[in-house]
């Protein structure tokens, strides 16, 4: 009888094809294995009327799938890092992050080339505080409006001709090949991503060597330390989709740098800083980071938004 591994997964379109490129990996890597797919439906994408930050946040896109996990339907998950939440459920561990696709933003839109083309009054989506955050200190005369919905299902909606332009993730663009006649970077430091974004992690039971083993050929260390660092900035934050925050990580030989920032919801008020050190010490500068713009003042503002 084959060896058997259970993947779980999101149904939409950019999670079923991060699952498949980990199953065939694992197929090629090892070929006596039998990998299946155990596509679910999350709460997350369920409820598509109602902004994140008020319906929960990160964890209604896990929880179903960490279910899974703990009772045994499932060996594996494959999820996008940047959804996941700082805090874990007992029981369970990510112990693999693959190499990071790009960790930027798009700017897609049919007419206009770049953010500062943008006419005043442009309505642009997004279903991100943070990034609504940081287009508004940029452009602080567009309308921000919220964009739910699958990636394909966002794209869509721009070509309709509902928005002016809307801003994406670069990595699941390139994943599954969506685009629009005009494409401009938003990147670092500029513009910085969500902790982890374009980042998969690969979460099992913390007990269960034998998925551990068979998975443990696709982390990739770099990656790995550059995603610590920024998901430790985020969890001394505490924080989720109810706040923005961003951050993002390089890592250059034993170095590591970290440029992260919060700031309040009309981008007016944002704290900033950047820290160096060893990347052993990743989750120690994520740390030193948060207490760093807290120290700033952004306090005030996570105080201000959790409370609201």
């Amino acid at each position: 009888m084959r060896e058997k591994i259970v993947i779980a997964t999101r149904g939409s379109k950019l999670a079923l094809w991060q699952a498949n490129f980990v199953a065939d990996r694992l197929r090629e890597t090892h070929p006596e294995l039998d990998v299946m797919l155990l596509p679910m439906t999350t709460k997350g994408d369920k409820i598509l009327d109602v902004p994140l930050a008020k319906v929960g946040g990160k964890g209604l896109f896990v929880k179903e799938i960490e279910a899974a996990l703990l009772d045994g339907r499932a060996d594996l998950a494959v999820h996008s890092l940047k959804d996941m939440p700082a805090e874990q459920p007992g029981g369970l561990v990510i112990g693999v992050v693959p190499r990071r696709e790009d960790p930027t933003d798009l700017l897609l839109s049919v007419r206009y080339g770049s953010l500062a083309a943008l006419p005043a009054g442009a309505r642009v989506g997004t279903s991100s505080l943070r990034r609504q955050a940081q287009l508004l200190s940029l452009r602080p005369d567009v309308e921000v409006v919220d964009l739910r919905g699958n990636l394909d299902t966002r794209v869509g909606r721009l070509m309709e001709g509902r928005f002016d332009a809307i801003v994406v993730a670069a990595a699941g663009c390139k994943r599954l090949g969506l685009s629009a006649p005009m494409v401009a970077p938003l990147a670092p430091p500029d513009f910085l991503p969500a902790a982890a974004q374009g980042a998969l992690g690969l979460e099992y039971r913390a007990d269960d060597k034998r998925t551990a083993h068979l998975v443990a050929f696709l982390d990739h260390p770099e990656s790995h330390d550059a995603v610590t660092a920024e998901r430790a900035f985020l969890g001394r934050l505490e924080g989720g989709c109810q706040v923005p925050i961003a951050v993002h990580a390089a890592v250059s030989d034993d170095c590591l740098s970290l440029d992260g920032l919060v700031a309040d919801v009309t981008g007016a008020r944002v704290f900033r800083d950047v820290i160096l050190g060893p990347r052993v010490q990743a989750v120690e500068l994520g740390r030193r980071l948060a207490e760093s713009v807290l120290a700033k003042g952004a306090g005030d503002v996570l105080d201000a938004l959790t409370t609201a």
